[in-house]
């Protein structure tokens, strides 16, 4: 009975990281966003990331981006 699975991953892959595109999504147009100070920045960003957490169809896609699975296929 194998009870434990290894993968090796390269040292940096950000193409198999979901937290990557979740990232991405947050910082999209705060290129162009002039805060006034650091806590105006900081509850746009709480903001931005909420938004994420309740949209599951949207986390589910940084996953499915990555190509990996939750759960692997059986031996």
């Amino acid at each position: 009975m194998i009870w434990l699975t290894i993968v090796r991953l390269p040292a940096y892959a950000p193409d198999l990281n979901p937290t990557e595109g979740a990232w991405a999504n947050m910082k999209n147009g705060l290129g162009n966003l002039a805060a006034h100070d650091i806590d105006h920045l900081a509850t746009i960003v709480r903001n931005r990331l909420k938004h994420i957490q309740y949209r599951p169809d949207l986390i589910n896609s940084f996953l499915t981006q990555t190509g990996l699975v939750l759960e692997p296929d059986p031996p």
